[in-house]
């Protein structure tokens, strides 16, 4: 199919595209909520993917890329849809870059872009369920599925001897989903899950919680929340309480503020979150550096994959248009043709332009999968010195 497609390049890049545009993707993030800490540095890597791009006047016939910002609070399905809506109808974004959180990317996905044919690809929307959504072929996604989370989840603990484990999760899309697919994995591999309890986000006392946790029992508490808001709240009851002093942090807990909040009283925990130790990842680290910001944040690395994404597909189509780039995300994202890295977009583009096949490797060496996502790396990180850093990638 892709061969066919890239045949067809060149003839559909001179009907497609006269003259050049304003192309304007949507940014969706939780830049409120419960992610607010995180969004900032994903929002950065998408948009120095975009402003590369439009430095580069390669794309169709010199176009630039502007990038409109909207709030998904992470957690109001509404509220997210009507930014997603502002964004289509008022707004005129091609496709969008987002959203974040698994349940209101679903609700955009439903109610917003389904109908009106746009094209989304989330860099953080982790929920299992979002691979057997229907989507008509406008959803991808830059991060692996929690089922694959799951998977790596228990490999690190296994290989840690830890055996016996509590699970506290958001009780939403992402938390419920994230929560399962680790159980049933752990599990199979002989681990046991004391208790598995879900946790409202937003509370000022967490001890009921905490003291049915630890009631459960469990080497290791596993908080698969999000580190602004009901998952820090956890770690805090159950570290003043001593009811647990390990723990295992999934990626929606993953970010600079458990050591603002928590310094060395999380030394000796652990935990992950999707990265890897590729060429693309240094190379997107070095540029994030020189824009100045951090580009080891979490999805940091995926949000600009995205956005390079949707216009190397744009490039391929020869439009801006999502009923277009729509079938060439697979094609761009993945073998054969010449290896494509950050800071290199513009190269894409011009042999986009030539006809020729190219293979987005990014920042995450993305390969997308059956349902649109990716095949997945992680990084597992451990507390040592009031700090987490990076010790393994799997």
């Amino acid at each position: 199919m892709k061969n066919i497609l890239m045949a067809t390049t060149a003839l559909a890049l001179t009907a497609g595209s006269a003259f050049a545009e304003d192309v304007k993707i949507g940014v969706i993030l939780g830049f409120t909520g419960p992610l607010e800490s995180i969004t900032p540095a994903m929002a950065a890597g998408a948009e120095l993917a975009m402003a590369e791009v439009s430095e580069s006047g390669a794309l169709l016939d010199g176009s630039t890329v502007t990038a409109v910002r909207a709030d998904s609070t992470c957690i109001d399905a509404g509220a997210a849809t009507t930014a997603a809506e502002r964004l289509i109808t008022s707004e005129g974004v091609s496709a969008i870059m987002g959203a974040d959180c698994s349940g209101v990317t679903g609700a955009i996905l439903s109610n917003v872009a389904l109908p009106n044919g746009t094209v989304m690809i989330s860099p953080s929307a982790t929920s299992p369920g979002l691979s057997e959504v229907e989507d008509n072929g406008l959803f991808f996604r830059t991060s692996p599925s929690d089922a694959r989370q799951g998977e790596i989840m228990t490999a690190i603990l296994n290989d840690r001897g830890i055996t016996d484990v509590a699970v506290t999760y958001t009780n939403n899309d992402y938390g419920k989903g994230l929560a399962d697919a680790f159980a049933g994995s752990f599990e199979a591999a002989g681990g046991t899950v004391t208790i598995s309890a879900a946790h409202e986000d937003g509370k000022a006392d967490y001890s009921a919680e905490v003291g049915a946790l630890a009631s459960g029992g469990g080497d290791v508490l596993v908080v698969a929340g999000y580190v602004d808001q009901g998952g820090s709240g956890i770690v805090r009851s159950a570290i003043d309480a001593g009811a647990f002093d390990t723990f295992y942090f999934p990626d929606g807990m993953v970010g600079t503020k458990l050591n603002e909040n928590f310094g060395s009283e999380l030394n000796g925990s652990i935990g992950s979150y999707p990265g890897t130790d590729s060429e693309g990842a240094s190379m997107f680290f070095g540029l994030a550096t020189a824009a100045g910001f951090d580009g080891t944040g979490s999805y940091s690395a995926e949000s600009y994959d995205a956005a390079a994404l949707l216009m190397l597909a744009m490039q391929a189509a020869g439009s801006s248009a999502s009923a277009d780039l729509k079938d060439h995300v697979m094609d761009v994202a993945n073998a054969p043709g010449t290896e494509i890295f950050p800071g290199e977009l513009a190269k894409g583009l011009e042999l986009l332009a030539a006809g020729e096949e190219i293979n987005y490797v990014g920042a995450t060496a993305i390969e997308l999968i059956g349902a649109g996502e990716s095949a997945g790396n992680f990084q597992e990180i451990e507390f040592a010195d009031g700090v987490y850093s990076t010790v393994n990638f799997r």
